[in-house]
């Protein structure tokens, strides 16, 4: 299950990264770097973290024309993160040219619908569906131009994993352990709703991050992910 939980280091440096990754020890498998600490610290933050030996998802959502996205993809690929995502609206000619680009060692994960959004939200960008259709929809793109998995809320989970087969992996951020704040995450479940519902991995951040003791946090997080997948 380490290798299913990934930990966002949505930190403002590499300083606090590293500390993060310290204390945190190996009670994680994979650790996202998402905008904030890559705009912060720039490629060499991915390249530290590789090199010491440790998994990265590099989520920079990429989402442009398909040359300029296959261009990114490229240099960012370089870096050796093992997976990388794209916005799945960008359409199915960027995420063929993202896949194309990243080559067979690093999957490309396509981001369906923020977690951040409800169905309004959705709405008033000028989508008539709700966030399940859309997500949907979009997955079914990403499937078909050869991305390896595709990142959307808990709550479409169990639907996409029926139709996308077992091989597809599911990502949900904006999992959070019961009792705690959602923050500004919208469509939310706990570790064990995600498992239960098909998820291949599940992020968790300022849960884990911004607890007093994040190695036991993160522990705590795994053991209910083990306890659902042995229910389910």
């Amino acid at each position: 299950m380490r290798e299913r939980l990934i930990v966002a280091l949505d930190v403002p440096d590499a300083r606090m990264a590293r500390q993060t990754v310290q204390r945190l020890g190996e009670s994680a498998g994979i650790y996202k770097i998402g905008l904030q600490l890559f705009t912060a610290e720039g490629p060499d933050v991915v390249r530290e973290m590789v090199s010491s030996g440790r998994r990265v998802f590099l989520d920079l959502k990429l989402h442009d024309i398909p040359n300029t996205v296959a261009r990114a993809v490229k240099s960012v690929a370089e870096l050796g993160p093992s997976m990388i995502t794209v916005h799945a609206s960008g359409g199915p000619a960027v995420l063929r040219a993202a896949v194309e680009a990243a080559g067979p060692r690093v999957a490309v994960w396509a981001v369906t619908v923020l977690t951040s959004f409800s169905d309004d939200d959705l709405r008033q960008t000028g989508v008539s569906d709700d966030c399940a259709g859309q997500v949907v929809r979009l997955a079914s793109l990403a499937q078909a131009a050869g991305c390896k998995g595709v990142v959307c809320s808990p709550r479409e989970t169990a639907q996409l994993r029926r139709s996308m087969g077992g091989d597809f992996a599911i990502v949900n951020p904006g999992v959070r352990p019961a009792g705690t704040d959602k923050n500004d995450q919208e469509r939310t479940a706990t570790p064990a709703e995600a498992i239960s519902s098909g998820a291949s991995h599940i992020v968790v951040g300022r849960p884990i991050t911004q607890s007093p003791d994040p190695a036991a946090a993160a522990e705590a997080v795994i053991a209910e992910m083990v306890s659902a997948f042995f229910r389910a």
